[in-house]
């Protein structure tokens, strides 16, 4: 189920001989995402369950349950930037209807993901989860 961009990004995880070389890849995939006008960062679009800033803009093109879901998002923590590029590319792109049968923990699981965060980014990967779903949700009508 998983989109072309995120199974580049497992592929490129299945290289990557250790955490500490993978946490660095984690960062440069977040420093190479735009980042969010600061217009946007405000507490309409903040995350909540986050440790870090975290602020998420849904960007639906077209209506219903086939409308395609993208995002924009950005955090004051690199590493969550990161985190947000790997959810960007495993869910942009999506009907919204599909955006809600992804199984995010399946799929971050392939990354190593739960293994290496602490609870805290997990909490908080949990909780950017689930936005996507509440804004995929509430776009599907």
């Amino acid at each position: 189920m998983a989109s072309a961009a995120f199974e580049d990004i497992a592929e490129t995880f299945e290289f990557l001989d250790d955490w500490e070389e993978r946490y660095r890849h984690v960062i440069e995939l977040g420093k190479a995402m735009a980042p969010l006008d600061p217009a946007f960062q405000v507490p309409a679009t903040k995350v909540e369950g986050c440790a870090s800033q975290v602020w998420f803009r849904p960007l639906i093109e077209g209506q219903g349950a086939n409308a395609r879901f993208d995002f924009q998002g950005d955090s004051d923590a690199m590493i969550v930037r990161g985190l947000i590029a790997i959810l960007h590319a495993l869910y942009s792109g999506l009907e919204v209807s599909s955006v809600l049968e992804v199984d995010a923990a399946a799929e971050l699981g392939r990354l190593g993901l739960d293994e290496h965060l602490s609870s805290q980014r997990s909490n908080g990967l949990r909780a950017m989860v689930g936005r996507i779903r509440k804004l995929a949700a509430e776009a599907a009508g």
